[in-house]
């Protein structure tokens, strides 16, 4: 599973990555499916979460990294610093042992598979959200789709109670894993 989570994660990290190069210097300012969320407040949001992961993969913790990262880390060139933290972020991913280490988030010790995890299914989904909030293609490949749905399956009911993501949306009948992934994560296509 390490190896398929990795390859979804580089895909996510893509389909995000593809959809920042599109923005528009008009629409930074525009309104996400994230309530109160901008477009540079979403890809903020995105570039904040892959500074972290060298730090952490590198064993520090929450405390030790502290208000690094807080704030704008976007800058005057959101592409630029959202290239320079996705390719460190990946960087790190794939260093011999990382998958194998603990990291120390803010909710105590986690496995880095399981943050791995966390981090493919957000950049997915916001993927989906910077597409929707600048007129790109929403689609993504379905492989990605696949495991993310997965993923999310397993992940989204643990954080129902937390607030993470919206309340999910019934699907029931529906057999499009894209939708269906949204819909756990609180979107409607």
């Amino acid at each position: 599973m390490p190896v398929q989570t990795l390859d979804a994660h580089r895909s996510a990290l893509r389909q995000f990555g593809d959809r920042v190069a599109q923005v528009r210097d008009d629409q930074w300012g525009a309104p996400t499916p994230d309530p109160g969320w901008t477009v540079r407040d979403l890809v903020g949001h995105l570039t904040g979460e892959q500074l972290w992961v060298p730090e952490l993969l590198a064993g520090r913790t929450v405390r030790e990294i502290g208000d690094r990262f807080s704030g704008d880390v976007l800058g005057d060139d959101p592409v630029a610093a959202w290239t320079a933290a996705a390719t460190a972020a990946r960087a790190a991913w794939t260093e011999p042992g990382a998958l194998d280490r603990t990291v120390q988030l803010s909710a105590g010790p986690t496995p880095a598979l399981d943050y791995l995890q966390e981090m493919t299914l957000d950049l997915a989904v916001h993927a989906w959200d910077l597409a929707r909030a600048i007129g790109a293609t929403e689609d993504m490949p379905n492989d990605l789709v696949s495991e993310v749905l997965d993923l999310a399956r397993r992940i989204v009911p643990r954080y129902a109670d937390a607030g993470i993501f919206a309340a999910a949306l019934d699907v029931a009948s529906c057999t499009d894993d894209l939708t269906e992934l949204l819909a756990l994560t609180g979107r409607r296509r």
